[in-house]
């Protein structure tokens, strides 16, 4: 794709984006429950990976060679759910369910309740070593798919995760992409007060892991980025990408008690009104 066909793809990426956001906003709102900033600041990078970058067709959601996407922070499911509504793999209506008895839509991904959703995760760390084992089944079986597994920074402090980071190098696999969403926050505060993990390139290149970043609200980039590493089969990606926990929800960035609290009407109004641009 050339530079400026990406630029015009961007735009209507963006206004994905922002559908995706609102969704989150009313599934949440609706259900006066569940994680909601989180997957505002992750929403650029799943709608390039869902709409531009992977392999995949909602019609089979089983195909053999599909690219896998794996959501190891599970807590923020509904960006992961509303994507896949978006994209066709079940009805847009069926988000209104979120989190209720008897629903498919529960407070974590669970595998074999809806169509696209490859694990259950929500135990951090554990989303991250079971993407390790689906890339290597694939190696194993000579298959072509790729594996995106969207971490968050504060996920890192998991020692699972170094123990998955050891196993990918080891293996080699060049058909496995980490994305850490790097926006230094989790729910007991600062990342780097918490548990510091800079300098986490170097962490992850110690660990033989090729290492990109980027801008995860910039969408060009993003899509370059997660296409290059893709396309590098020597061995095991991880991309760190800087956010902005809340994205697109003034009041909501950066604040800390958005990680899982549900708007009340008025915030409702006013958060929507910014992801559509003014328009309630």
């Amino acid at each position: 794709m050339s530079k400026a066909q990406l630029e015009e793809r961007a735009v209507e990426l963006t206004a994905l984006a922002q559908d995706l956001r609102f969704h989150i906003i009313d599934m949440v709102f609706k259900a006066q429950s569940g994680h909601i900033s989180p997957g505002l600041g992750a929403a650029d990078i799943v709608t390039s990976l869902f709409f531009e970058v992977m392999n995949i067709d909602p019609k089979k959601p089983k195909m053999a060679d599909r690219d896998r996407f794996v959501l190891s922070k599970g807590h923020s499911c509904p960006v992961l759910y509303a994507v896949l509504a978006m994209r066709g793999f079940f009805p847009v209506e069926e988000l209104d369910t979120l989190r209720q008895l008897g629903s498919r839509l529960q407070g974590h991904p669970v595998a074999g309740y809806l169509p696209g959703v490859e694990v259950t995760s929500g135990s951090l760390g554990m989303g991250a070593s079971q993407a390790v084992g689906i890339a290597l089944e694939g190696r194993m079986l000579h298959r072509e798919y790729n594996v995106f597994a969207l971490t968050g920074d504060g996920e890192l402090n998991e020692g699972v995760i170094w123990e998955a980071a050891m196993s990918a190098a080891k293996f080699k696999l060049g058909n496995l992409v980490f994305i850490v969403d790097r926006n230094n926050m989790q729910t007991d505060g600062n990342c780097d007060v918490v548990m510091p993990t800079e300098p986490l390139d170097k962490k992850f290149e110690a660990f033989n892991w090729k290492v990109m970043k980027m801008d995860g609200h910039n969408i060009p980039e993003v899509v370059a980025t997660l296409e290059a590493a893709r396309d590098y089969r020597e061995g095991p990606v991880c991309i760190i990408a800087k956010t902005t926990k809340g994205k697109g929800v003034s009041f909501m960035e950066n604040v800390s008690e958005w990680h899982a609290k549900a708007p009340n009407a008025e915030e409702y109004k006013l958060a929507v009104a910014e992801v559509r641009g003014g328009q309630a």
